[in-house]
């Protein structure tokens, strides 16, 4: 399942990242790809490890955790840390898969949080592959797209101005996409019924369903 969120970041709180990023030092981004994704991979990353930078991305990693949606469609168990990318003029980042192990977690979903206007910059879409064919994906400052780890995806040539974006991936409760989107769906479902008709015996049948189909697939 592949879902958009806005808002992870207010006014205030993009601002202060904005400002934050614009005094970090960036390397060469393939310092941290696998063996051949880094024939493909030409962007800038914070280096892992800058204290300076460990504020921020604490900051980032609690606002997607505890975003009520992100919680209810990616139902994470573990965060890996986050890395801070940014894209120039002319660079870009070709197909490739993330890894199946992340800092030493698996890898069930990836996200992308977009931190630069998208007014501001051409091209750096993120492009994210399947069966029915591919999604070009380009947010406003402060919005997140989780889409699952197996999926090949690519970020666009930027053209023009500079993509800046905050990235990860999580190990969830749920191992499938399918099992998360089912769950997210029905989840909708009861919270929809509820609101329209309060505790009902309808609602407690479905919650029961979700309940129960979460404690048949959760891996503790």
């Amino acid at each position: 399942m592949l879902i958009q969120i806005a808002n992870i970041l207010d006014g205030d709180a993009l601002t202060e990242v904005q400002a934050a990023l614009s005094k970090l030092p960036f390397e060469d981004g393939r310092a941290t790809a696998g063996w051949s994704a880094r024939l493909v991979k030409e962007n800038q990353q914070v280096p892992r490890g800058e204290a300076k930078a460990e504020p921020i991305k604490q900051m980032l990693a609690t606002r997607i955790a505890e975003n009520e949606v992100f919680q209810l469609a990616v139902r994470p168990k573990k965060l890996s840390p986050i890395t801070l990318s940014r894209y120039k003029k002319g660079m870009s980042y070709g197909a490739h898969v993330d890894d199946a192990l992340m800092g030493g977690m698996r890898a069930d979903v990836s996200f992308t949080l977009f931190l630069a206007d998208p007014a501001s910059y051409d091209g750096g879409e993120l492009v994210i592959e399947s069966a029915s064919g591919e999604e070009d994906v380009k947010l406003p400052a402060g919005a997140l797209v989780a889409y699952p780890s197996g999926s090949l995806h690519r970020v666009a040539p930027v053209t023009r101005g500079v993509r800046l974006a905050a990235v990860g991936w999580v190990r969830s409760f749920l191992r499938t996409p399918e099992q998360r989107e089912l769950l997210f769906d029905l989840e909708t479902a009861r919270r929809a019924l509820f609101a329209r008709e309060g505790k009902s015996r309808e609602f407690d049948l479905m919650s029961k369903g979700c309940v129960n189909l979460l404690r048949m697939w959760a891996e503790d």
